[in-house]
């Protein structure tokens, strides 16, 4: 038995050191290729590359301890990059220590911003050739993996983000947090699995239940909770907070419209959710298992499914048609689909497009040329393009639950489909118990929806077909529409 997996660790390490000599002799024969790509195309190429390199080394015999396909390796490669946390294993039983560091690994690269990690690449394969000045400017840049620019704010990144989940790791550890877990190690690895994945809003648990465990440990709760929302707001709220400047008082005029915007609608959208949830519970007649949890648990339960539907995808009270109302799913979708905030590591549309919309909104009814946010006028472009990112994921979003119901051989309800694809597409991980039942199509539509989803409908776009023409003397004929 020993000899046959000896043989077979041989030979696994020999397809990965032939695939590993292949790729980098194809990067520098693709070299001057390379340098002449735009900043999307070197993002979805990134992108592509960390989850082939990661789905082959959770494949190896050393990552897992129960027998694992590769297709297997490849989805939950793709849930890591993109931070989304579906998974078709269980992290905690199937995969091994070196299994699971890899699985954080991946969290990290995708959390981080696999823009951040792209552009400061480009650097080095374009040899310095206009690329800050291509950055600096906004040239083809379209921040929907929350971050940009190289250099000092991708360190700045780094050691923001390492810095709050050491700490959050080391309170989790003094809060009782896996006290379950016999050996000490082993219950520090937990820690800081979970501070990594709840910081980079992957959603990954390395219990079968999620995060059910901690229902009771309010404090171990909060801590998570702010891990996640800290993860959320994203490098240039947090330069903004911590700036010297806007403290000794801390004086909120001092802030820009970016951070404004961003605590506001995160702390609007927190409580809506919140507050939410306990209303469409306690006004639905069934009998479901989250009213049949203790008081305080379904109080504070609440509290954690809003912030965790932001998309970090932890689960503390069980979600699906059994255990909550349609209305509270319903909830959550909207939760999931606004998302995050630009810069930060969760996905979703972000925060401060649903917020631009509806000062659009605003602006439309009241009859008003400009659109004002905050006292501030917005410039058109982003109106545009905020709507542009609302519709395009809309049509996304139908089109893989068409795909799913079409090639689907179960049946669902099509709440519970949207449900899942909404999740999906948005990073969440959210899962109300149709991942396991879904055939080798269906799961294909969700892996290309998170990988869509993370990289964003407009990146992906310019990628393709590079929407950004030159200046053109040609303009067409001014024609007015009913509306």
């Amino acid at each position: 038995m020993n000899r046959c997996r000896g043989e077979g660790l041989r030979g696994s390490s020999l397809v990965v050191y032939r695939f590993f000599d292949r790729l980098s002799l194809w990067a520098i024969q693709q070299k001057d290729g390379l340098s002449r790509l735009t900043v999307p195309q070197f993002t979805a190429l990134c992108g592509l590359l960390v989850i082939t390199v990661g789905s082959l080394l959770l494949w190896i015999p050393w990552s897992h301890g129960q027998p694992m396909s590769y297709w297997q390796a490849l989805f939950t490669a793709t849930s890591a990059v993109t931070v989304t946390g579906l998974s078709i294993i269980d992290p905690g039983r199937d995969l091994t220590a070196f299994g699971q560091l890899t699985l954080m690994a991946l969290i990290l690269v995708g959390g981080l911003g696999l823009m951040a990690i792209s552009i400061y690449l480009q650097g080095f394969v374009q040899q310095g050739a206009r690329l800050r000045r291509r950055v600096d400017s906004g040239e083809q840049i379209l921040d929907q993996f929350g971050v940009g620019g190289v250099g000092r704010t991708f360190w700045h990144i780094a050691g923001v983000a390492l810095g709050l989940m050491t700490a959050g790791a080391l309170l989790l550890f003094l809060l009782g947090f896996a006290a379950s877990e016999a050996s000490l190690p082993r219950r520090l690895w937990f820690c800081l699995f979970h501070a990594a994945s709840a910081y980079n809003n992957a959603g990954f648990a390395l219990w079968s239940d999620s995060l059910k465990g901690i229902a009771s440990n309010l404090p171990a709760q909060l801590v998570v909770m702010g891990l996640i929302i800290s993860g959320g707001l994203g490098y240039r709220v947090h330069a903004e907070i911590w700036d010297p400047k806007n403290w000794f008082p801390f004086r909120w005029r001092r802030l820009d419209l970016q951070a404004k915007v961003v605590l506001l609608s995160s702390l609007l959208l927190i409580l809506v959710g919140w507050f939410g949830l306990l209303l469409y519970e306690s006004l639905n007649s069934a009998h479901l298992s989250f009213q049949e949890l203790p008081a305080a648990e379904r109080f504070w339960g609440a509290l954690f499914q809003s912030v965790s539907a932001r998309t970090a995808g932890f689960q503390t009270v069980p979600l699906g048609l059994d255990h909550v109302s349609g209305a509270s799913l319903v909830l959550l979708m909207l939760l999931m689909f606004i998302g995050a905030s630009p810069g930060g590591t969760g996905g979703g549309l972000k925060t401060s497009t649903m917020a631009i919309l509806l000062a659009a909104t605003a602006s439309t009814l009241r009859r008003r040329e400009d659109v004002v946010l905050l006292s501030r006028t917005i410039d058109t472009r982003l109106v545009v393009q905020a709507t542009a990112l609302v519709v395009s994921s809309l049509l996304f979003i139908s089109t893989m639950v068409l795909l799913i119901a079409v090639g689907s051989q179960q049946e669902f309800t099509f709440l519970e489909n949207l449900f899942t694809c909404i999740s999906a597409f948005a990073t969440v991980g959210f899962d109300v118990g149709i991942l396991e039942k879904l055939n080798f199509w269906g799961k294909l539509v969700l892996m290309v929806g998170m990988f869509v989803g993370r990289l964003g409908l407009l990146l992906l776009f310019s990628a393709l077909v590079q929407p950004f023409p030159k200046t053109t003397l040609v303009r067409y004929p001014r024609e007015q529409l009913t509306v």
